[in-house]
């Protein structure tokens, strides 16, 4: 009689809420917000523009993390992802620019290749079981280093520009760079990119059978493939996505400043893995959340451009962000023991 009682003892509302992977860091990007508005209010972070400014920075680095979340609920890593950024880029001006190919042809391939790029990672992985941390870290050089020499052999340079001249160029604009401008401040549509695969990776997450099996085989691919979940396909897949959403951020980045440099995207592939873990995913794996990543995104654009608000030295940046990633590690961890606590 007792086990039914336990069994049929409800969960109290609060302790549900807890139990969400986003909570922390939803009170963590109110304080970071109020932290400068305190400080840097009147200096124009509470401003229509400043909010644009630090809302464009995080929607950059959103993209890429609220797809990044879901790799890693799956257990893996991919470290190639800021390599694939600054390769995309690259190979969007050499072909439309330097070969003659219209944009949109050229958007094709490099989506194609982003797409080859992330299944042989994930066949890498799941073939040889070595940690994809190790695999990833070492297409990471391999993608980069291959941009560089490429890219140097074919042009001699390593930034190129001119893509405004491609054929296609203005409607590519207004799909990856256009802005809309609202009450003073213009809105890059990076942000509804931002939006967009957010809301798609959420309900994916947690609407679909793959969400499902997303958490399975991070919480226990043993186990999870001993009832039929199909966990290579799952892994390889997701090393897929990831690359797709880096080379999207590539595109939207060429586009934009209308040229490419082979080392953009640097340090990228770490500050994804940190806004995700701010944002309450377990570094284990089969835990978190997409939005949990695109909150970690928004504090990560807010801190960016908040010290820059509050005429602080940039150079302080990394040291914020370690402290952020510390301190979200430790909240995260006492707020998933409180809420599975007996």
């Amino acid at each position: 009689m007792a086990s039914r009682d336990e069994r049929l003892r409800k969960v109290h509302p609060i302790r549900r809420l807890l139990s969400r992977p986003e909570v922390g860091a939803l009170g963590g990007a109110l304080v970071v917000w109020m932290l400068f508005a305190l400080v840097a209010g009147d200096q124009g972070f509470l401003s229509l523009r400043g909010t644009a400014t630090y809302l464009e920075v995080a929607a950059e680095l959103g993209i890429l993390a609220s797809v990044v979340a879901l790799l890693m609920i799956a257990g893996e890593f991919d470290l190639s992802v800021g390599s694939m950024i600054g390769a995309s880029g690259m190979l969007l001006v050499v072909l439309s620019v330097h070969l003659g190919w219209n944009l949109w042809l050229a958007v094709v391939a490099v989506f194609i290749f982003a797409g080859l790029a992330g299944f042989f990672n994930g066949v890498l992985v799941v073939r040889t079981g070595l940690p994809s941390f190790i695999v990833t870290l070492a297409t990471l050089f391999a993608f980069r280093g291959a941009t560089i020499a490429l890219t140097r052999l074919i042009t001699g340079r390593t930034q190129l520009g001119g893509l405004q001249e491609a054929n296609g160029f203005n409607s590519a604009e207004a799909l990856f760079a256009s802005e809309l401008t609202l009450g003073g401040a213009d809105w890059p549509i990076s942000i509804l990119w931002w939006i967009l695969i957010t809301a798609v990776a959420t309900w994916v997450l947690l609407k679909t059978r793959f969400g499902n099996w997303i958490f399975g085989t991070g919480g226990d691919a043993k186990s999870a493939g001993s009832v039929g979940v199909p966990v290579r396909r799952v892994k390889v897949t997701m090393f897929i996505m990831t690359a797709l959403a880096a080379s999207l951020v590539g595109i939207i980045q060429a586009v934009t400043f209308s040229g490419a440099d082979v080392l953009r995207g640097e340090l990228r592939e770490f500050f994804a893995i940190i806004v995700v873990v701010i944002g309450g995913t377990l570094l284990t794996g089969g835990y978190g959340s997409a939005i949990g990543a695109a909150i970690g995104a928004l504090i990560f654009g807010m801190v960016r451009q908040g010290i820059v608000f509050a005429g602080v030295d940039a150079d302080w940046f990394q040291v914020f962000l370690g402290v952020m990633l510390l301190i979200a590690v430790l909240v995260n961890h006492w707020i998933r023991r409180k809420a599975l606590q007996e």
